[in-house]
């Protein structure tokens, strides 16, 4: 069985004003989804941290644009925030990265984002790939309401 998707994207300019914006998005897909508020003001944090992260790092130079992509099923929120800049240097390598390995003192400075975001989404993805910008991609699962009990 295949749940339906339903896709919202936003297209914005890479400026931190707009990240008020994102997280507006996200708490009216997540609320209408029942996820409890918690759960929304901790993806409002990890959105932001991704958000954050294309602002500061990808581009060097005004004019820059992040796409915001929500997919939504019955079953969980994948947010995917998505620049063209350049790789920022707390990711690192082409291809998916987890920093769960790493400790402390190898993380560069926002490179911290990372570990809340991985603290507070069910799944954390990045893809950096040279020339093309980085994608992250945060996934939360919405409990069963016999588990909210």
């Amino acid at each position: 069985m295949n749940p339906e998707v339903q896709k919202i994207t936003l297209n914005l300019p890479a400026s931190a004003e707009y990240v008020d914006i994102v997280r507006l998005n996200l708490y009216g897909i997540a609320s209408k989804m029942g996820f409890s508020y918690e759960e929304i003001e901790d993806m409002k944090v990890a959105v932001s941290e991704a958000c954050n992260n294309s602002v500061l790092y990808a581009y060097s130079q005004e004019g820059g644009m992040v796409e915001v992509v929500f997919q939504v099923t019955d079953e969980s929120i994948s947010i995917t925030v998505r620049d063209e800049g350049e790789s920022f240097e707390g990711v690192g390598a082409v291809g998916n990265r987890t920093l769960h390995d790493k400790d402390l003192g190898e993380v560069q400075v926002g490179g911290l984002g990372f570990y809340l975001m991985e603290a507070l989404m069910d799944e954390v993805s990045v893809i950096n790939q040279s020339g093309q910008g980085t994608s992250v991609t945060l996934i939360k699962r919405l409990a069963r309401s016999e588990e909210r009990v």
